[in-house]
């Protein structure tokens, strides 16, 4: 098989994955009602599942990462598959508070599907090219919470559902994604090849061990990229679970269908336009363009800056707009923040493989990891009781964005941004057992 399908197969099996585990990720949020009228649940008790769900995340991810490195993408991404949809069929037939939310948990592991296409897709492009493939994989997988989980589903199984085996039909829309995730699993094992060579393999595989891993997750590099991601694919996670109950509440928009489509408007642009901060990111550095003077020669950082800056002030912005009581105007604002939120992911994760070509598995963990924290944090200040109303909590999560954007302005400046895979913090050189094994560009 030739180089170019095999790089193009092996990303479509990469997108394809993430895609799917995107929505099986985010499939509870648009069915919270019907399923707290089945079990009775409290708001505070469908609260736990949804966090519970986003806190297991971050550990998979830092997880699988170095395992991916070591036993190959084909390997890490059929194993997931396979167990994230048995445990969504599982809870498919929950008939107890508990079962459903331990089936949940660990059905939500399908958000660690996007470490393990990272490393995938990095054993297979050029770096020129890293950007661009990785912003597709990501901004295709990204979407299945926007089309997937917000747009389709609800319209699939939406209100007064009666199928073949389920009459709930959050209960159906378990099962058949369920289904089909263990479907891509298999697929995937069988069809998928870890690296584009041999030589390949072995390089990345050599790099995997705890005090290498301890190494690379304190350089200066992994750490602000880290950072980054919390304010934007965190930032991305809160948003997803937080605009429907946010346009339903703040505007009185009751109907479950529009109140999805206008979160959905948010989850397509933090989706769908990922490759465009990828596809910039490669561009800048391919042509040596200074977009900022103040961090001349270091072409994509100075991109991520720029989307990053972006992020926080359309934050700012989205208050704003909902200020005004303007529905329309606060789905706009939303779409601003997805599109940010989209160059900004596409741009650190340029950076990812870019800067750490044999070790990308175990820092896309750390990064993925940590940035997914976000997810955790910000709707409790989105939802903060001593706000006056819903729209101030954006402006106060911009506001905490902004040591993220300083601690970044430092580590992008050309002297330590040339030294910043070498050094860090805690951990110093002579901890690691040995540098990176050579790549085979």
């Amino acid at each position: 098989m030739s180089l170019i399908p095999g790089k193009w197969k092996n990303l479509l099996l990469a997108t394809a994955m993430f895609n799917l585990g995107f929505v099986i990720w985010f499939s509870f949020a648009p069915f919270t009602g019907e399923i707290a009228d089945e079990f009775g649940l409290s708001v505070a008790q469908l609260g736990i599942v949804s966090s519970a769900a986003v806190i297991a995340v971050p550990l998979g991810r830092i997880v699988i990462g170095p395992l991916t490195d070591k036993w190959g993408a084909p390997v890490t991404a059929g194993g997931t598959m396979v167990v994230v949809g048995t445990f969504a069929i599982i809870s498919a037939f929950a008939q107890t508070y508990e079962v459903f939310t331990a089936s949940r948990i660990i059905a939500s592991l399908a958000g660690i599907t996007f470490v393990i296409g990272i490393q995938h897709v990095s054993e297979w492009f050029e770096e020129e090219e890293l950007g661009t493939a990785e912003g597709i994989f990501a901004g295709i997988g990204n979407a299945g919470a926007g089309l997937g989980a917000y747009f389709t589903l609800p319209r699939l199984f939406g209100e007064g559902y009666v199928g073949p085996l389920f009459d709930a039909n959050w209960r159906a829309a378990f099962f058949y994604t369920g289904a089909l995730a263990v479907v891509v699993g298999i697929l995937y094992f069988v069809f998928g090849d870890a690296a584009k060579s041999e030589r390949k393999r072995e390089a990345t595989k050599a790099s995997v061990s705890l005090k290498q891993w301890c190494y690379i997750a304190t350089r200066y590099g992994a750490v602000v990229l880290s950072v980054a991601y919390v304010m934007t694919f965190g930032l991305e996670l809160a948003m997803n679970g937080w605009l429907g109950t946010y346009y339903r509440e703040a505007f009185g928009q009751s109907d479950i269908v529009i109140a999805a489509t206008f979160a959905a408007t948010f989850s397509i642009a933090a989706g769908l336009l990922r490759p465009i901060g990828g596809y910039v990111s490669d561009l800048v550095a391919r042509k040596e363009t200074d977009i900022l003077p103040w961090f001349e020669g270091r072409y994509r950082e100075q991109w991520t800056f720029a989307t990053l800056v972006f992020v926080m002030c359309a934050m700012f912005g989205m208050t704003a707009a909902g200020l005004t009581g303007n529905i329309y105007a606060a789905v706009v604002a939303g779409f601003l923040v997805g599109m940010g939120c989209a160059f900004a992911e596409g741009a650190i994760f340029a950076q990812v493989p870019a800067m750490f070509p044999d070790s990308s598995g175990s820092v896309a963990g750390v990064v993925g990891g940590i940035g997914s924290s976000g997810g955790s944090i910000y709707p409790l200040i989105f939802a903060a009781p001593f706000l006056p109303n819903l729209h101030l909590g954006y402006a106060v999560v911009a506001a905490t964005m902004i040591p993220i954007i300083a601690l970044s302005a430092w580590v992008f400046q050309p002297d330590i941004a040339d030294r910043a895979t070498e050094d860090g913090w805690v951990v110093d050189a002579e901890a690691s057992t040995a540098g990176p094994a050579p790549s085979d560009d």
